[in-house]
């Protein structure tokens, strides 16, 4: 999950809506890393998800649905805005629980 929001972070990092639409193939990679994540985010325990309540899991569980079946309808301002919004909450949220808790 990690890696697939750096990914999808650094494709848009220079992109606008425009140039995100007008370049299909970096449109269908971010596209394709949400996918992952969500995946992912179906693989997480309950106690996981519970230390997180920030984070709408839900519908991140539910957005892979609407990449895989809505393909034709997606609109590039909407996929930048979930990178840019939503990814780095939830990006926050792995690190927490990748990293080791702090000792005092």
């Amino acid at each position: 999950m990690r890696e697939n929001i750096g990914r999808a972070q650094g494709l848009v990092r220079t992109a606008t809506a425009l140039t995100l639409a007008e370049d299909w193939a970096r449109l269908y990679a971010v596209v394709r890393c949400l996918e992952i994540i969500s995946e992912a985010s179906r693989r997480l325990s309950d106690e996981m998800l519970a230390r997180h309540p920030d984070i709408d899991w839900r519908r991140l569980k539910d957005a892979g649905n609407v990449y895989r079946h809505v393909y034709d309808a997606l609109d590039a301002s909407l996929i930048l805005n979930t990178v840019i919004e939503a990814l780095p909450p939830l990006s926050r949220a792995v690190d927490a629980e990748i990293s080791p808790p702090e000792t005092s």
